[in-house]
């Protein structure tokens, strides 16, 4: 019913900024019953965690850990949601999701992977 997919990543040095982009198609009702969408991030070896997630309302809630460095912003006449990333540490190494749920479902994309090294 409904497909996300991520781009933007990839490798960049301590310091430095990544945009990832993550775009739904599929069946338009579909796409507009999501009210919430996010990313999640999985590093090797540990859980999958929220980074940040984001309401149709544009109400935000952010992990602490990124909090400053990070930020979320949702089209929806488009269907797309951005995570622009600053300030990228090592331990922000991992692969990214999309995430995009409604009452009865969740959606996840197929995740890109963000390497932080000199």
């Amino acid at each position: 019913q409904v497909q996300l997919v991520e781009s933007g990543g990839g490798l960049v040095q301590p310091g430095g900024s990544l945009r990832l982009s993550c775009a739904a198609s599929g069946n338009i009702f579909s796409i507009n019953s999501i009210n919430t969408m996010g990313w999640y991030r999985q590093a090797p070896g540990k859980q999958r965690e929220l980074v940040v997630s984001i309401t149709s309302g544009g109400t935000t809630n952010y992990a602490d850990s990124v909090k400053g460095r990070f930020t979320i912003s949702r089209d929806n006449a488009k269907n797309l949601v951005y995570l622009q990333m600053n300030s990228l540490k090592p331990d922000d190494t991992a692969v990214y999701y999309c995430n995009g749920r409604d009452y009865y479902r969740d959606y996840w994309g197929q995740g890109t992977q963000v390497t932080v090294s000199s």
